[in-house]
């Protein structure tokens, strides 16, 4: 999986699961983001970005 903001690819652990945070949209669509992405923001900011 990819991150939504920077595309950059998802870390996962040993059971391949990704190391990240969903977000839904204002559609409920699911969106993965990285934990570099999402550090330190709000879930408003992390959605305008997408």
């Amino acid at each position: 999986m990819k991150c939504e903001i920077c595309k950059e690819k998802l870390e996962e652990t040993f059971l391949h699961k990704p190391l990240g945070t969903v977000v839904k949209d204002a559609k409920g669509k699911k969106r993965w983001v990285c934990s570099a992405c999402q550090k330190g923001k709000a879930k408003d900011e992390i959605l305008e970005k997408l």
